[in-house]
């Protein structure tokens, strides 16, 4: 019964999944074989000669040949259908033009939520696992700034900045698309399982190369960052030390012809190395949404404002400079706090006692905190959002 229903998925589409689950053959050796034959569907009627013609490894050319791809795609239909998602295949009309320009496109896509979401125009948010207060704040506020003008933001959804990433656009009401490294039924980091179906509550989606039921490993990841600045028209990059996998995205985007972003940081953190080393080799410095908003293709700009077209000017923007209309105390509060390192509440009190009662501070700091301009940490720790 199971079998007889997975068709449903359309002869093609479930050629394509069958050839992404034969091991042994990758992104492009698959699109390249279905681009010589002229449809995935042929190469599963094949005999074994003319596969191995096609350069499949003799165990993948035997894989198909046997029938043991199929088999696998329907078996892996079944479980999606009853995940609730879909398959996108690289001739389906949902499929993003943008990613095909890439030189390894995904033959197929796990799709979890709204598939049409792929071929909007978006930006990448990517960035250090373990970013700095300053860090998280910016991300989260560009983030929020440029969903807010129907960007669509899309990240990894790993622990730090692509976290902040997907809040910002939550906060800002609109969807956002996580590109992850495991099957669309694994969440990875567990904790932003929370995170996750907020994404989807929210008209979002989540993404995946791999099949159903695929854990974290390791070389999953590197690998999902060219699908992240695949499906954008830019990457911006907000904190991540020499050494992080940011690079990898950087460094996509590059070979992908992408424009590339980065938030410069403090030159005595480790998180700046990339975004100052980026900037160096070219990457536009990005304090504010607009400096993103202006470097858009015109077609881009015109298309997200035809959408949004009264967007509020009034609206709390990213800044690397505070809004200077504070009252007196609430100023003085403010620049005792840095925005790269938290300050303890006896501390604060301590250094203001000259200037402000204890009552004033603590009433700055709880305009402060309603305003978004400062975040309360563990510990009656404060530090600066901006």
């Amino acid at each position: 019964m199971e079998a007889a229903r997975a068709p449903e998925i359309g002869e093609e589409r479930l050629a394509w999944l069958a050839l992404a689950l034969t091991p042994g053959l990758g992104p492009k050796r698959i699109v390249d074989a279905v681009q010589q034959v002229g449809a995935a569907a042929r190469l599963l009627a094949l005999p074994l000669t003319e596969l191995e013609a096609l350069n499949f490894p003799s165990g993948a050319g035997q894989f198909v040949f046997e029938g043991r791809a199929r088999q696998a795609a329907e078996a892996e239909w079944q479980r999606v259908t009853a995940q609730g998602a879909t398959i996108v295949s690289f001739r389906c009309p949902e499929y993003p033009e943008r990613l095909k320009e890439i030189y390894d496109p995904p033959p197929v896509l796990w799709v979890q939520g709204n598939a049409g979401l792929l071929a909007r125009p978006a930006i990448a948010v990517v960035g250090t696992r373990h970013p700095t207060p300053y860090g998280t704040g910016i991300a989260e506020l560009l983030a929020r700034d440029l969903a807010a003008r129907r960007l669509l933001i899309v990240s990894g959804m790993a622990r730090g900045i692509d976290t902040c990433a997907h809040k910002g656009a939550l906060a800002a009401r609109m969807p956002t698309v996580a590109v992850w490294g495991t099957g669309i039924d694994v969440v990875y980091p567990k904790e932003n399982k929370k995170l996750a179906g907020e994404i989807l509550a929210t008209g979002g989606a989540i993404v995946s190369e791999v099949p159903m039921g695929t854990f974290p490993a390791p070389q999953n990841f590197p690998r999902r960052n060219r699908i992240l600045s695949g499906l954008s028209i830019a990457v911006l990059v907000v904190e991540a030390a020499e050494n992080s996998g940011t690079r990898v995205t950087a460094r996509c985007a590059a070979e992908q012809n992408r424009d590339l972003f980065a938030v410069p940081g403090n030159v005595t953190s480790k998180g700046s190395w990339t975004p100052n080393t980026l900037i160096k080799q070219g990457a536009k410095l990005v304090a504010t949404w607009e400096d993103v908003w202006e470097e858009l293709p015109s077609q881009v700009r015109f298309e997200l404002e035809a959408e949004a077209p009264s967007a509020s000017k009034s609206e709390a923007q990213a800044s690397l400079l505070p809004d200077p209309v504070l009252r007196p105390e609430e100023a003085l509060v403010l620049e005792a706090l840095r925005s790269d390192d938290s300050r303890q509440l006896d501390e604060l009190l301590e250094l203001l006692e000259t200037q402000l009662t204890s009552s004033e501070v603590f009433t700055a700091l709880f305009e402060l905190e309603i305003a978004g301009r400062i975040r309360a940490l563990p510990g009656k720790h404060y530090v600066r959002t901006m």
